[in-house]
């Protein structure tokens, strides 16, 4: 993997975040949510969801290419995906702690949904200090409202935000050999 970079994402990267969503999302979520949601996670609506919310996320780039991005709303860490080839590198968990400081800097706990059939990802999140807190309806944005979806609600404490310390932007340039 080449190095990669946080910035905040612009209109540019609408494309390359939607087709990373999109993809993640197809890996994560088929098989574990209800069939009717498919109809609404096509490319094109994965397009019109990106756009509304550029303002509050982050992408990771190599090269210039969007290899993931992170969604911070409030208190909820809404969107975590990494493409395929930039799985395993490093890139979420840069991602997932740029989006704990996020909302560090205005909650003293975050929280965030994932489907249960989605084992990758409910590992990941243990392994960062999240905790499964029990099943809840995720209500997922689609034409015209929501649908709400089956999930299970993983909470964190902020011990940064509970010290009344904001925290800096930092710095995640990195490389790997």
């Amino acid at each position: 993997m080449r190095p990669f970079a946080l910035r905040a994402a612009a209109g540019e990267d609408i494309e390359g975040i939607a087709a990373v969503w999109h993809d993640g999302w197809s890996d994560g979520h088929l098989g574990h949510v209800p069939e009717q949601l498919r109809a609404h996670r096509r490319l094109t609506d994965f397009r019109r969801l990106v756009a509304s919310r550029v303002g509050t996320t982050t992408v990771a780039v190599v090269e210039s290419r969007v290899a993931g991005f992170v969604t911070a709303h409030d208190d909820e860490v809404e969107q975590l995906y990494v493409a395929r080839p930039a799985r395993g590198t490093g890139v979420a968990a840069a991602l997932l702690t740029h989006a704990e400081d996020t909302v560090a800097s205005r909650s003293a706990a975050a929280w965030l949904a994932v489907v249960a059939g989605n084992s990758r990802a409910r590992r990941f999140y243990a392994r960062h200090g999240w905790q499964d807190t029990g099943p809840f309806d995720y209500h997922a944005q689609v034409d015209g409202g929501t649908m709400p979806v089956p999930a299970r609600r993983y909470e964190k404490q902020l011990s940064r935000a509970a010290t009344g310390v904001i925290v800096p932007e930092r710095d995640w340039s990195v490389g790997s050999g």
